[in-house]
């Protein structure tokens, strides 16, 4: 059955999964939600110019040949994206890691784009449905592929890998993310590991940063290329980062848009990438120097004489410590942090917020603001720590002198603190 579609999906225009974007000449695969039902608009595909409809439900099988039943169309998805990925036989890099994946998937493919065609994971399309459209958005003009890989729970890591069968592997980090799922760190680094796990067992390639003892540790026995600050395949030393991030290669220095000393893992990881795949140091350095961030991801803003550092894309313990800590080492004068809640910590929730607080308490901002249910169940010793239980009430007390003031948005995604620009704007 999969040859018989992948026959009808090289012929088409590729895949659809939404009939609100459906494209004209696409295979529309009726997946299915705890929400929603896609097998029950198998006819309006068609009607909107779908060349065939995947469905995995008999009463909605008619007459028409273009309406294909099978088992399951999710998993019929995957299989056709390994299928794809078999048949294409291209290098493919897959990236994971508790911070820092999609950056780094960007700077990847920013800088192999400069010699090869890529095709990358777009946004963050990082989950068992978006692994296989990453791999079957890619044609035969693909030259090498970046899918990004991400999880919340045991056994998915390893699950993507076996779908994408990736030839390099490279992991961000270990950090305090999604404890609700992974239960502990000792957690999240097993789970993470399973794309070593895979690269080990089927003889492929890792990339490390030989600055990150885990990373050495876990990746023992395995193929690999390494990279930092110490001896290792590719030396590249870290400048400063104030606020830009600023690193060298070969005498040659790169100065990236990139806020936080933390990015300088992200930036190392796609230099070595892209010099273990032959891109000249020039235009590796093109590549990363013309990267800008967006999506609420480390960027700075200007508005009037304010400084805005949004970091508001997501959120967890480890990230948060990172962005903090830059944030003090910065030397602008007047340093204000706004900072939202951390979802998905389970358990742990209540000692992460108390940790924050306890750190923010203990430094030398002109002011901290914490927004949401988790920061107000903690306490502060710090008169210049304010807790606020969610953003209506923050925006009660936004009476700040914006005057040359430099801030720190960081927050989950579900906190939205992006919605502080415009209180920012309103106040110019």
């Amino acid at each position: 059955m999969i040859e018989k579609i992948y026959n009808y999906y090289i012929k088409s225009r590729g895949i659809s999964t939404d009939t609100r974007k459906i494209q004209p000449d696409s295979i529309f695969f009726a997946l299915k939600g705890d929400n929603f039902n896609a097998n029950e608009f198998a006819n309006e595909a068609l009607e909107k110019g779908a060349a065939y409809v995947i469905i995995d439900e008999q009463k909605y099988k008619t007459k028409d040949k273009r309406i294909v039943l099978v088992d399951n169309v999710l998993k019929t998805l995957q299989e056709l994206a390994t299928y794809h990925r078999i048949k294409l036989n291209i290098p493919i890099i897959s990236l994971t890691g508790s911070n820092g994946k999609t950056t780094t998937k960007e700077l990847i493919n920013a800088v192999l784009k400069q010699k090869y065609k890529t095709t990358a994971t777009k946004g963050n399309l990082n989950n068992h449905i978006g692994v296989p459209l990453t791999l079957l958005s890619m044609d035969k003009t693909t030259k090498i592929g970046i899918v990004e890989l991400g999880a919340n729970h045991p056994k998915e890591i390893a699950f993507l890998c076996n779908i994408v069968k990736p030839d390099y592997g490279y992991i961000t980090n270990f950090g305090k993310a999604h404890l609700e799922g992974f239960g502990s760190l000792e957690g999240v680094i097993k789970a993470k590991t399973e794309l070593y796990d895979y690269l080990r067992a089927n003889n492929k390639t890792v990339f490390v940063n030989a600055n990150d003892a885990i990373q050495v540790k876990q990746s023992k026995k395995i193929k690999k290329i390494s990279f930092g600050k110490i001896k290792s395949n590719f030396n590249i030393d870290f400048i400063a980062a104030n606020p830009f991030v600023n690193v060298k290669i070969e005498s040659i220095t790169i100065t990236s848009n990139l806020i936080g000393s933390y990015n300088y893992n992200n930036i190392a990881a796609a230099i070595a990438i892209g010099k273990h795949f032959e891109v000249t140091t020039l235009k590796i350095k093109k590549a990363i120097e013309s990267y800008k961030p967006t999506n609420n991801r480390s960027q700075i803003i200007k508005k009037g004489t304010t400084k805005i550092i949004l970091d508001a894309y997501n959120a967890n313990p480890s990230s948060m410590q990172r962005a903090l800590e830059n944030f003090i080492q910065l030397t602008d004068k007047r340093k204000i942090a706004i900072l939202g809640d951390m979802f998905e910590l389970g358990k742990h929730a209540k000692e992460e917020h108390q940790n924050l607080t306890n750190l923010v308490s203990n430094v030398n901002f002109e002011m901290t603001i914490l927004i949401g249910e988790n920061f107000a169940m903690t306490k502060s010793t710090s008169e210049k720590v304010k807790i606020v239980k969610d953003y209506e009430a923050f925006k009660k007390i936004f009476t700040l002198d914006l005057t040359n003031v430099t801030i720190l948005v960081k927050g989950s995604r579900g906190m939205a603190l992006e919605r502080i620009l415009d209180l920012i704007t309103e106040s110019y």
